[in-house]
């Protein structure tokens, strides 16, 4: 299987996931957010589920030699240090997953849901990106 082959399923295997735990529906996503209200957290059940697999597999995963569909596994060399842009970042992602109930892996699955918000936010994003690359310094 090639490299762009593999990438298109894991994706669309993703995206089905995402389709199928709604969380892509933003309805569902800030009542799991909303903690002191009528809380939902089946959301919770998800993410759970998502970790003990990636806990369990990328011990396997790693022990390899290399990937299936690579010649080397890309990971990290060192650690990035938590700094005032990291902080800054999750706090600016959290408040508008808040706001919106989308993030930007999930929205692309809510495309299919065939409403305008998801087009919406995918423009506010790409605009915030675009800013951020304007104003930003490189190192």
């Amino acid at each position: 299987m090639t490299k762009n082959k593999a990438a298109l399923l894991c994706g669309i295997l993703f995206g089905l996931g995402l389709a199928i735990s709604q969380m892509n529906n933003p309805d569902k996503v800030l009542a799991f957010l909303d903690v002191t209200g009528n809380w939902d957290a089946s959301l919770a059940f998800v993410m759970g589920g998502a970790l003990i697999t990636l806990a369990t597999l990328q011990h396997f995963i790693l022990k390899r030699h290399q990937p299936i569909c690579d010649t080397e596994f890309h990971l990290p060399k060192t650690n990035n240090p938590i700094d005032k842009r990291l902080i800054l970042g999750a706090i600016l992602f959290g408040i508008g997953w808040g706001l919106v109930g989308f993030c930007p892996g999930a929205v692309l699955a809510a495309f299919g849901d065939g409403k305008i918000e998801p087009f919406l936010f995918t423009l506010a994003l790409g605009a915030g990106m675009m800013l951020f690359n304007k104003f930003h310094e490189t190192k």
